[in-house]
């Protein structure tokens, strides 16, 4: 469940479910809401699962694990991919805090990547750790300034998945630079989970004002921005049909993708005729691929998504509940932020 649920209600929040994981949805009006954190400076509860890394065997053991080079030094980080032989079984943030490293995972992949890792004959522990943790991200052209308003003790870390530590109020907190997912400036802030609400309310409320968003904001920023997320866009394919290779740190390969993660938008006027995941995507003649997701772009006013398709089909249509819609590629990111995504698709 949520750290801090007695203030999302307080602010009218409506809750669902990620991944086993309690997240808040909305608080109204999520159309505003994009437009707030694009113009502005939102913060999110995140629902990630964590795992805790101990033991001298620690950066051998999960380096044999995930495809990235691991940081070598306190307070460095990288984005990285567990495989099943070739398909992506989980995307994790790993960040070196010394004698430990911690593992940030999608909801509910956390504790069978500890029981993968606490199953390697080296002098390693790993425990999931989720309810020890809270994490927020901050998003928005105006992020950097939130954090400095706020953090004291360091300055805001430069350098994707780097972190500092600091304190905001009586609360200890590692404050990690993100890698712009919406397209804007973006940050991780980390505390204990006793810490949390104190954390969020400095967040909210103390230094400049941050406006409160849920996980269907974030979806629909991260989907203007190009940034695939890991349930409905990358699970189960490879790091080379979702153009993450390159940012993930998987090596060379002459093998080319059947098919291709991209954007599509969808002429209709309305939110009516949005397809469904895995909806079908129409070539000249047949299908091509289906529908990951897709939502109503309330920063260009149409409907548009991601889809995997054949590599080198042209597209016609979508379907939909209501019939076919006419569709068309398009390139990434939807919407051009502040910022381009560290995780935008790369072929």
């Amino acid at each position: 469940m949520t750290l801090v649920g007695g203030s999302h209600a307080d602010h009218g929040a409506t809750f669902g479910e990620r991944g086993g994981r309690e997240v808040v949805e909305e608080y109204g009006r999520p159309d505003r809401t994009v437009r707030a954190v694009r113009n502005g400076v939102g913060a999110i509860e995140m629902g990630y699962g964590v795992v805790v890394v101990t033991g001298s065997d620690r950066h051998t053991v999960v380096g044999e694990a995930v495809t990235n080079e691991l940081p070598g030094t306190d307070g460095g980080g990288c984005y990285a991919l567990v495989l099943d032989g070739r398909t992506i079984e989980a995307e994790l943030f790993v960040y070196d805090a010394g004698e430990r490293l911690l593992l940030f995972t999608p909801p509910g992949r956390a504790e069978p990547l500890a029981r993968r890792l606490a199953a390697a004959d080296r002098d390693v522990t790993a425990r999931e750790a989720t309810t020890e943790f809270g994490v927020f991200g901050v998003h928005g052209p105006m992020a950097t300034e939130k954090i400095a308003s706020v953090l004291h003790n360091a300055g805001a870390p430069t350098g994707a998945y780097s972190f500092v530590r600091g304190s905001m109020g009586d609360a200890g907190v590692s404050v990690v630079a993100g890698d712009a997912p919406g397209g804007e400036e973006s940050y991780e802030v980390i505390c204990a989970a006793d810490d949390a609400g104190e954390v969020w309310m400095t967040l909210l409320s103390r230094g400049n004002g941050a406006a409160p968003f849920g996980y269907r904001t974030y979806e629909t920023l991260t989907l203007e921005a190009g940034t695939p997320l890991f349930d409905p866009d990358i699970r189960g394919e490879s790091p080379e049909s979702t153009g993450l290779a390159r940012v993930a740190g998987v090596g060379e390969t002459t093998e080319e993708p059947s098919h291709r993660l991209v954007g599509l938008r969808i002429d209709a006027a309305d939110d009516d005729r949005i397809p469904g995941s895995g909806a079908a995507v129409l070539g000249s003649d047949a299908p091509i691929g289906r529908v990951t997701r897709a939502g109503w772009s309330p920063s260009l006013s149409e409907p548009i998504a991601f889809a995997r398709i054949d590599r080198d089909a042209s597209v016609r249509a979508v379907r939909t509940d209501r019939g076919e819609v006419r569709a068309t590629r398009s390139s990434l990111p939807f919407v051009e932020g502040g910022e381009q995504s560290g995780r935008l698709p790369s072929y």
